[in-house]
């Protein structure tokens, strides 16, 4: 089933390849977020089914989204070069995409967790 999916990346060449990743599963990329504002903002009131959470945003960490998608009930992911070391504790258990993943991990976290 397609998920309507909320990038958060501040790479974009990483954030391109995400979206045509999760365009190639079938799924519609609803925005994306490269700073903590926005990604706050769309988190908080976005239509969305998933979402694909870089731990870094420009030197922030986007701790604070993960906060309001749990709060809300929407699944997310991290996605992040440190494994799941660099996750908060108070995430721990949330699935952690390492970079680079491929695109048959991230269909494997979008069906596990989405």
């Amino acid at each position: 089933m397609a998920k309507r999916v909320l990038v958060v990346e501040d790479e974009m060449t990483i954030a391109m390849m995400i979206e045509d990743m999760l365009m190639d599963l079938g799924h519609e990329v609803v925005a994306t977020a490269a700073r903590l504002p926005t990604a706050l903002e769309v988190a908080g009131d976005g239509n969305l089914d998933f979402v694909i959470l870089d731990v870094n945003l420009a030197g922030h960490q986007s701790f604070p989204v993960a906060a309001v998608l749990q709060q809300r009930g929407i699944p997310f992911a991290f996605a992040t070069g440190y494994g799941p070391a660099g996750i908060d504790p108070a995430f721990a258990g949330r699935p952690v995409l390492t970079k680079p993943f491929t695109t048959a991990d991230l269909a494997a976290v979008i069906e596990t967790e989405g």
